[in-house]
């Protein structure tokens, strides 16, 4: 194991190498670009034996991916913001051929007013598209998802593709120390890709088919258990990976200091580096707060939700994304899993971070400060006015 200064991008990638792809299927786009462009220099020297295809464009690089999948090959592509868009069309289609794909996305806003800076408002639209998706926080966790992601899509009773998630900039373009696991060991970890849903001349099947009423809705359930396999799957290889690599990672959430927490807040993405640090603060001064940190949001982590907030007397998401003419749509899935499990507490939503704009530490002290209201609302963070958090 070498330690290396790498961006989230270059980690990401890193991570990728050591799965050993065999098609990459690229079209770039910011901030997601040097993701493709690290992958194609390992091709160029030949550290990595993959086939390197230069789309024309994001809906093309999926359903190349698509097509390499289908004939038992490792895929894996990327993409960002109005890319993602573009390419919405062949989501469920990966989905819904079972087709464990993996694709890194770089959260970026999407446009109007157009923006190249991280909100999550990208990935969290295409939360019904039958994909699993996961946010790291760092670059060595994002080069550690990398080579799980593998593992997870591929494993037999999940076969769904995965959307790993790193911050615009913020993560993709910060760089911080590494450990880059050899090849020997990632070859330890992740076995080669096997999978019996590929079209075959041996063994000739109907693949991406049409189904009518009668049919459609088995294979819609099939699709929703698979996602619901995850859980046992990232169990699975986080064991494994801790076994191989010693570093240990913590299922669909990450829970700091919630045991005896009064006052929670939820969130997801590299922003949890901040609110673990204003945590340690309230705690210095003597009040007790904590951090659920959403690793997973498909599928949804509703009883590790449960289980961190049920002795809590309030709780708050936040999140770089906006259901307009709603609210976040974490924060939906947050109440759900709370009224699923019986709790009542009360739960306020604070929207931060759109377009890339910087969420500092005192609006994270003023989120805890105004969850001891116990009023439950949807905040825009940094708009003006006493109770903005501005």
């Amino acid at each position: 194991m070498a330690k290396k200064f790498l961006s989230g991008n270059e980690a990401f990638a890193y991570g990728v190498r050591l799965a050993r792809p065999q098609v990459i299927s690229a079209y770039p786009i910011t901030p997601q670009t040097i993701v493709v462009e690290k992958l194609s220099e390992f091709v160029e020297d030949g550290s990595l034996k993959a086939e390197f295809i230069h789309v024309e464009s994001e809906h093309s690089a999926l359903s190349c991916a698509m097509g390499a999948s289908s004939v038992g090959a490792r895929a894996f592509t990327a993409t960002s913001s109005q890319g993602l868009l573009y390419m919405a069309e062949c989501l469920p289609y990966a989905a819904g051929g079972r087709f464990p794909v993996v694709m890194m996305n770089a959260n970026r806003s999407t446009a109007l007013p157009w923006n190249i800076y991280g909100d999550q408002r990208d990935s969290i639209s295409q939360l019904d598209s039958g994909w699993i998706q996961a946010y790291a926080e760092n670059a060595q966790e994002a080069l550690d998802l990398a080579l799980m992601s593998f593992y997870i899509a591929e494993h037999k009773k999940v076969s769904t593709p995965f959307m790993a998630n790193l911050d615009g900039f913020v993560l993709t373009h910060t760089y911080e120390v590494a450990d880059v696991p050899t090849q020997e060991q990632a070859d330890e970890f992740l076995p080669s890709f096997e999978t019996e849903n590929k079209m075959s001349l041996t063994s000739p099947k109907n693949l991406a088919f049409s189904a009518g009423p009668d049919t459609n809705t088995f294979f819609k359930y099939k699709e929703h258990i698979g996602l619901l396999n995850v859980k046992e799957a990232v169990a699975e290889a986080e064991k494994r990976f801790a076994e191989i690599f010693g570093r240990q990672y913590s299922g669909l959430t990450e829970s700091y200091k919630t045991d005896d927490a009064e006052y929670i807040l939820i969130t997801l993405g590299s922003i949890s580096g901040l609110v673990r640090e204003v945590v340690d603060k309230l705690r210095n001064e003597g009040k007790k707060a904590g951090l659920l940190r959403l690793r997973y949001i498909r599928p949804f982590p509703n009883e590790e939700i449960a289980d961190a907030l049920k002795n809590a007397k309030a709780a708050a998401v936040l999140e770089k994304d906006i259901s307009f003419g709603n609210e976040g749509t974490v924060y939906s899935n947050v109440n759900s899993a709370l009224h699923k499990a019986g709790i009542s507490i009360p739960t306020s939503n604070y929207i931060g971070g759109l377009g890339g704009k910087n969420i500092s530490a005192e609006e994270i002290e003023y989120i805890f400060s105004d969850l001891t209201r116990k009023k439950s609302e949807v905040k825009f963070l940094g708009i003006g006015g006493e109770d903005s958090g501005s």
